[in-house]
C-alpha cells in the first residue's frame, strides 16, 4: 500500500518544521510502526521530497532553514565536514588562540585541533569534550546548555566572550545567502556575534547545504567574513562567495 496523501504530509510538515527528525520520532507522532515510517521515508526519498539518514530523514524542500536534531546532523554529510575540517585546521597556527563554534563541522575541526599546541575556547560541550581529550588548552564559556543540541548560550555565554580576545574564530551556520549568516534561534546568533568580535579573524566553515538558504536570526553578512571553507558542493554558490567575501574562498 503506498504512502496515504494525508501521511505524506504530515511527515513533511514535521519535517520542516524541525529540520529533521529521527525514524522513532516519527512513529510515535504518527501513531503508526517504524516499518511504516521507514516504507514512507522511502517512498519521500524516492520522489525527491526528503533525504535520508541513518535513523531518520531530513526535509529537501523548505524555504527557510530550521535546526536538525545533533544526533542527525552528526550522521549528515560526514565526509564533506571531514574535508572542511582538515582544510581549516590548517589554517590554524600553533600557539594561537581560537574560537570554536557549536555543531558538528566545529566538533570535526575541534577532533584535528585537540593535539595541537593551541588554545581553543569551546561554545559547545560536545566541542569542548573532544578537545579535552588531547593536548589542547581548552576553555568552556559559561551559559545555558540546549538540551539536544549542547551549544551554550544565554547572558553568561556573551559575558565571557566580552572579555577575550582570540586570533582566529571558526563560524558555523544553518543558512548562508546573498544577504549573509543566519541561525535558527536568536540565543545562538547573539553568541556567535560576540565571538566575531572577539576574534581578529572569522572563517566560516560550512557545507553546500547551507547555502542558498536563510534562517530567522542574522548573524553576519558576507563582507564580515575573512574567509569561506565548504565543500565541492558549493560550487553554485561560487560566485556570490567570490563577490562578495573579502578574504579567501576555499572548497574542499
Amino acid at each position: 500500500m503506498g504512502l496515504s496523501p494525508e501521511r505524506k504530509r504530515r511527515i513533511l510538515t514535521l519535517l520542516e518544521a524541525r529540520g529533521g527528525m529521527r525514524t522513532t520520532e516519527l512513529a510515535r507522532e504518527l501513531g503508526v510502526s517504524e516499518a511504516t515510517v521507514r516504507r514512507d521515508l522511502a517512498e519521500l526519498a524516492r520522489e525527491g521530497r526528503v533525504e535520508r539518514t541513518h535513523g531518520g530523514a531530513l526535509p529537501l524542500e523548505r524555504s527557510t532553514a530550521a535546526e536538525p536534531p545533533f544526533e542527525l546532523k552528526a550522521r549528515h554529510r560526514t565526509a564533506e565536514k571531514e574535508r572542511i575540517a582538515a582544510a581549516a585546521a590548517r589554517r590554524v597556527m600553533d600557539g594561537s588562540t581560537v574560537i570554536l563554534d557549536s555543531g558538528t563541522t566545529a566538533l570535526a575541526l575541534a577532533r584535528k585541533l585537540a593535539d595541537r599546541p593551541v588554545t581553543v575556547i569551546a561554545l559547545d560541550l560536545k566541542v569542548a569534550e573532544a578537545l579535552a581529550r588531547g593536548r589542547a588548552e581548552v576553555w568552556i564559556v559559561g551559559g545555558r546548555a540546549r538540551n539536544g543540541l549542547f551549544s551554550l548560550v544565554g547572558p553568561w555565554t556573551e559575558s565571557l566572550l566580552a572579555e577575550v580576545h582570540a586570533d582566529l574564530f571558526f563560524l558555523g551556520a544553518d543558512a548562508v545567502d546573498e544577504e549573509g549568516v543566519t541561525n535558527a534561534t536568536l540565543e545562538e546568533a547573539a553568541v556567535k556575534k560576540r565571538a566575531a568580535g572577539a576574534a581578529k579573524r572569522t572563517i566560516l566553515i560550512a557545507d553546500h547545504t547551507k547555502f542558498g538558504r536563510r534562517a530567522l536570526a542574522r548573524v553576519l553578512p558576507l563582507e564580515a567574513l575573512s574567509g569561506v571553507i565548504s565543500d565541492r558542493g558549493a560550487r553554485g554558490f561560487l560566485p556570490v562567495l567570490q563577490e562578495r567575501v573579502p578574504g579567501f574562498v576555499e572548497l574542499v
